[in-house]
């Protein structure tokens, strides 16, 4: 299977190995080797190449940065680029398999100041224990994590809560929604988190039935969970739907095209969902090799719901293969968005293993959809603004976004006026590493 990720990201199979011709052994690849490899793919496939970060590094100024991690952030064009990465290997493939090590846990702060669970995976061990979205977290071994919240102090969470290390031991005082106090002592474990968070229906004042899918990630458990929910929701005839991204920062580009191609079903198979194009250095060699695909289609499938319109709730944690579903599907099927505007990123990028000890994700492509549409670097803002409601379950038809959602899906129309809520948005802090919030193409 070739690994072609879409982080935007192909992972294409351009080069195998850590050198240009020659694999390097895990035992004999070193970080010297590995930062002139990335060196060279940097100065050929970089989308940026002829940017002055790349242009100003030679051959012998690459050799004042000792490892890829260093040269990669000297070369990477700050004003665009935010998401190039060089990543451990066994770490990235153990992410993308849906292999998860902590407590499962996002925690995010609410327009009280309060601390609450955002997000909690349904394997994780906190799961087990009955916490939910929503429950007010207190304490953590003693620590108030809410300033760490209300100042953005990424460290101080981090200190909180420990390294993601299996058997990391940590006490929660959580206050339960009946207002009850409780403790839980918990230890971060090893389990393949689940990506569809929710799979529902919802049955509007119009008669109609609304399919309403939470989805945290394209990564690889999620093919088999999307074929499992869109075959509930055509059992169930369902006729509008709210798609839910709000915390979905990405992964295989194949599965955003397949879950558009769900959504889609009124697009005519073999329409494009998503191209891609390259520097002009690479474009033609990109083109003329057919283990590479520039071009992504709609498919029909069995479970294809016939949709007009989708709403999709987002917010600034919405990015990269989320943004590509939104707008690949955009010239097809009417898209209206509700929450906050999404991170803004129309590029991706090619993975290159180094030695079976790194993987090299830097940007080397922009996306478009069918309609040469797709310079959202500043984000695809919502047609209505609405807070992340986190004091309320996904499916509680009282959380803000859901409910902005299914007052469009009923009346055509938001809120607005003296009842329109006040929008605020807050730090929200997950178990992930950054540079998951990517697109990533996994070709078969």
């Amino acid at each position: 299977m070739k690994r072609i990720i879409f982080i935007f990201v192909t992972l294409m199979l351009i080069s195998g190995s850590c050198k240009k011709t020659e694999p390097i052994a895990d035992a004999t690849v070193t970080a010297a080797q590995a930062r002139d490899t990335l060196f060279l793919i940097m100065k050929q496939w970089y989308y940026w190449y002829n940017m002055p970060s790349v242009t100003s590094i030679t051959s012998d100024i690459k050799n004042n940065y000792p490892d890829p991690y260093k040269l990669l952030e000297a070369m990477r064009y700050k004003t665009l680029d935010k998401w190039s990465f060089v990543a451990d290997y066994d770490e990235f493939n153990a992410e993308m398999a849906g292999t998860f090590v902590g407590h499962g846990i996002r925690i995010g702060l609410d327009t009280d100041s309060l601390a609450r669970i955002a997000m909690i995976y349904n394997n994780s061990p906190l799961h087990a224990s009955g916490v939910r979205r929503g429950w007010i977290v207190k304490k953590v071994n003693g620590t108030d994590l809410a300033l760490a919240l209300k100042t953005n102090d990424t460290a101080a969470y981090n200190n909180a809560l420990g390294p993601s290390i299996a058997g990391r031991i940590n006490t929660f005082l959580f206050k339960k929604p009946d207002g009850r106090d409780t403790t839980i002592t918990s230890a971060k474990s090893s389990f393949t988190i689940n990506t569809v968070l929710v799979c529902d229906t919802l049955h509007l004042k119009t008669g109609a039935i609304a399919g309403h899918l939470v989805f945290e990630s394209f990564i690889d458990p999620s093919e088999a969970e999307l074929a499992t929910a869109f075959a509930y929701f055509k059992a169930r005839n369902v006729t509008k739907f709210i798609l839910d991204l709000r915390y979905n920062g990405g992964g295989y580009l194949y599965i955003a095209q397949e879950l558009a191609s769900y959504l889609g079903g009124n697009v005519t198979a073999g329409t494009t969902f998503a191209k891609l194009t390259y520097n002009n250095k690479v474009q033609s060699v990109v083109e003329a090799n057919p283990l590479n695909k520039t071009v992504y289609y709609f498919a029909q499938t069995s479970s294809s719901i016939n949709l007009s319109e989708v709403v999709v709730i987002t917010t600034r944690l919405t990015a990269s293969a989320s943004e590509a579903v939104m707008n690949g599907l955009n010239p097809h099927v009417n898209i209206v968005s509700v929450g906050d505007t999404t991170n803004g990123k129309p590029v991706g990028m090619n993975g290159w293993s180094c030695g079976n000890k790194y993987w090299f994700w830097p940007i080397t492509f922009k996306t478009v959809n069918s309609a040469n549409a797709g310079e959202y670097f500043d984000g695809i803002a919502p047609d209505k603004i609405a807070t992340d409601d986190i004091t309320h379950d996904f499916s509680d038809r009282n959380e803000k976004c859901l409910k902005e959602a299914i007052l469009y899906l009923e009346t055509g129309a938001f809120s607005s006026g003296k009842g329109a809520e006040e929008f605020s948005r807050f730090a929200n802090f997950g178990e992930k590493p950054a540079w998951m919030n990517n697109t990533f193409v996994l070709e078969k």
